[in-house]
């Protein structure tokens, strides 16, 4: 069975098509500046040169056209033809309490994806644009819709609701869901095949950190709670997002700057975080490079980052009873060496220990970091969030073909 795996954006949209009889990606690509004139598509076939196109993309329904048509291409395409497609699968930020597990795109799934579109203004809807572009330029090929918020459902009532008026809940269904969780799920999972455990008896705690970024504390192999909340700006300070503050900030502040709702909502998504703190950049990179030149404003960025990320990381420690498994992902967390290692040197209390050797090495395999003597293994598994996605919808589209 041959997957595409979509993941759509307001003016993007990544593509991954796989060949599942061995997981291997045939092609991907990415088309961006979707709705100008001089949007951009870059596409790489494995084994062949990449190539990259400027054209007019308006709307998603040419964006996947334009991708077919890459695929199908007799130099830099992998397919005869669009019926070799036996699959769609989409990413989906936002699956509300609609959806615990990926599931097979039909009209109530479509109904409510739209339903939660006010708990994810910026990204349902270019879920569904890209849904049905796709049943447009390849009708009659199942489509599957992967949710990041699924695998979080496990989490108990203690973990989810907030501590306000339960008719906010009733109503609104205001309450934590947490983000990142095919990442979550994906990266636990390998770190218990790595470590040769199963799942099951062990708590890990994982962190996704990139330029969003949160952590999960997984207790037998399920989500028991997520520092991300009812949106992605909970949590973790990130390269534009605050994170966790005080609510009674934002009254005071807009009070203050006589600032409207939307421009509230976008200085807490947009303009806060490290870009806030360093005045310089929201790239970590930047971040690093600033704080060993010995910059002020990018050592305090650098180290308020460091220490929000320890301090979750203990409360789940906390909540868990215990910590068997740490485990480093996603951009910051695969590739920064300096913050994995401030970050464990002080946990030592938990009996942390790493190699700062192993954590020096780049590799795009699972790797352990922490010494023998570490009472807590430190890995870091490059995520897939991709292949997660592949694999569910093949798992259901062969599952209803029964």
């Amino acid at each position: 069975m041959k997957v595409l795996v979509i993941n759509s954006g307001s003016s993007s949209l990544k593509y991954q098509l796989y060949d599942m009889t061995d997981e291997s990606v045939l092609a991907k690509g990415l088309v961006e500046r979707i709705g100008m004139d001089s949007s951009i598509l870059t596409h790489k076939a494995a084994g062949k040169e990449e190539v990259v196109e400027v054209s007019e993309i308006l709307e998603h329904n040419t964006a996947i056209r334009k991708v077919i048509d890459k695929l199908t291409d007799k130099t830099h395409g992998v397919l005869e033809s669009v019926e070799e497609i036996n699959a769609v699968g989409h990413r989906v930020v936002h699956g509300g309490e609609f959806f615990n597990e990926s599931a097979l795109v039909d009209k109530e799934a479509k109904k409510n994806i739209r339903a939660l579109i006010d708990l994810a203004p910026l990204h349902n809807p270019a879920a569904i644009m890209g849904i049905e572009a796709s049943e447009i330029n390849m009708p009659g090929v199942p489509q599957v819709v992967v949710f990041d918020t699924a695998f979080h459902q496990t989490m108990p009532e203690r973990s989810y609701l907030y501590a306000i008026p339960r008719v906010l809940y009733n109503k609104y269904k205001v309450r934590r869901y947490g983000f990142h969780g095919t990442s979550h799920y994906y990266v636990s999972l390998a770190a218990a095949e790595f470590l040769g455990k199963p799942i099951e008896d062990l708590k890990i705690i994982t962190a996704h950190i990139g330029n969003g970024g949160s952590l999960t504390a997984i207790q037998g192999g399920v989500s028991v709670d997520t520092s991300m909340g009812m949106t992605p700006l909970e949590g973790l300070m990130m390269g534009t997002r605050s994170g966790d503050l005080d609510p009674a900030i934002v009254p005071y502040v807009m009070n203050k700057e006589e600032l409207s709702v939307g421009e509230m909502n976008s200085m807490l998504n947009k303009h806060s975080g490290l870009l806030a703190i360093s005045g310089v950049s929201s790239d970590m990179r930047d971040i690093t490079d600033g704080w060993e030149k010995g910059e002020a404003n990018a050592t305090l960025a650098f180290e308020m980052y460091e220490y929000r990320l320890r301090k979750y990381i203990g409360s789940y420690a906390a909540a868990m009873n215990g910590v068997d498994v740490l485990v480093f992902t996603a951009g910051v967390g695969e590739n920064s060496a300096i913050v994995r290692k401030a970050v464990c040197e002080n946990l030592s209390y938990l009996g942390i220990e790493i190699d700062e050797e192993l954590n020096k090495i780049r590799s795009g395999d699972p790797r352990r970091i922490s010494t023998p003597n570490s009472k807590v293994d430190v890995l870091v598994v490059p995520t897939n969030e991709e292949l997660v996605i592949a694999r569910d919808t093949y798992r259901i589209v062969e599952s209803n073909q029964d």
